[in-house]
């Protein structure tokens, strides 16, 4: 499974499901979708510098590279599982997770950091089994990500002109030294639709493994509101912040580690909207290449990784 369609159906999926729900699927799909992808495609962003970088620092270069060993290392991934902690305004759930040919698969393990009954245990048993016997299931659910994917590319085409860097050091990051850079709106950025709009409010600043070239974090936080249709399909408001920090699991293998996700807004100009999420992913292991869904939930059944 790549990079961004793994990202964008696990670790914001608490977005598309709240947007699902809206009267509007038009505009619930299309803003959530956009708010998903933007996040994840700003991990492999190119840019242009916002002011001259010294002479062994060039941030546009060292992004574009960054962007070309992500693809690179998407189409070599090694499929893995592992657990994901998230917390939201109504849940703290722990799932167990693997990677598969056919997409992921997950089951549910803890709820606000204990075990599942034994009959909630057994009702997440009965799902699986239900997923299993219904393969048209697991195959919308990788369509989804593949649309997912999709949006992601699209945006990463916009990136290099929608954004102004500048150099601001060095820090201290799990893998050594990180290069630091900020980033800011280009002015000149003129969005081709309505999804690259929000990309006209956000700033913050990314740190870079200089010698991997491997995006190590991103901080980021809206400067302005963000309307969407003037304002009638939806607002992001200003304020709203964002965290992704990713860690070298072995073997130069790069994974989402943390997330958090703060936003408010409004959509179809009543209805409030009130993301509050955060994540966190451990216990990487690998699973054998080529793994059927089918195979993993077995796997799940048998051991749940807590």
């Amino acid at each position: 499974m790549d990079f961004f369609s793994h990202i964008a159906r696990l670790r914001l999926s608490s977005l598309l499901t709240a947007w699902s729900s809206l009267q509007s699927r038009f505009a619930a799909v299309r803003l959530v979708a956009s708010f998903s992808a933007l996040l994840f495609a700003i991990l492999a962003s190119g840019a242009s510098a916002q002011k001259p970088l010294p002479a062994s620092v060039d941030g546009a270069a060292l992004m574009r590279r960054a962007v070309q060993h992500q693809v690179d290392a998407d189409k070599s991934h090694r499929p893995l599982r592992y657990l994901v902690h998230k917390v939201d305004t109504h849940h703290d759930t722990t799932k167990a997770i693997i990677e598969t040919a056919d997409g992921d698969v997950a089951r549910l393990v803890a709820v606000d950091g204990k075990p599942l009954s034994a009959e909630a245990d057994r009702a997440e048993l009965e799902r699986l089994d239900t997923l299993a016997a219904h393969p048209d299931m697991q195959q919308r659910r990788r369509k989804s990500e593949q649309k997912d994917a999709a949006r992601v590319s699209h945006l990463l085409s916009l990136l290099p002109e929608a954004f102004l860097y500048r150099f601001d050091g060095t820090v201290p990051c799990s893998s050594g030294q990180c290069v630091r850079l900020s980033f800011t709106p280009n002015p000149r950025f003129t969005p081709p639709d309505l999804e690259s709009d929000m990309l006209r409010g956000i700033a913050g600043e990314m740190w870079v493994d200089p010698t991997q070239e491997r995006l190590a974090r991103l901080d980021g936080h809206f400067i302005t509101d963000v309307d969407f249709g003037f304002g009638i399909i939806g607002k992001l408001n200003k304020g709203g912040k964002f965290f992704l920090e990713l860690t070298d699991i072995g073997g130069h293998d790069w994974e989402l580690t943390r997330l958090a996700l703060h936003v408010n807004g409004r959509a179809l100009l009543v209805k409030s909207l009130n993301f509050q999420v955060d994540e966190e992913t451990s216990r990487f292991a690998p699973v054998p290449p080529g793994l059927k869904y089918r195979d993993a939930i077995e796997i799940l059944k048998r051991s749940s990784l807590n």
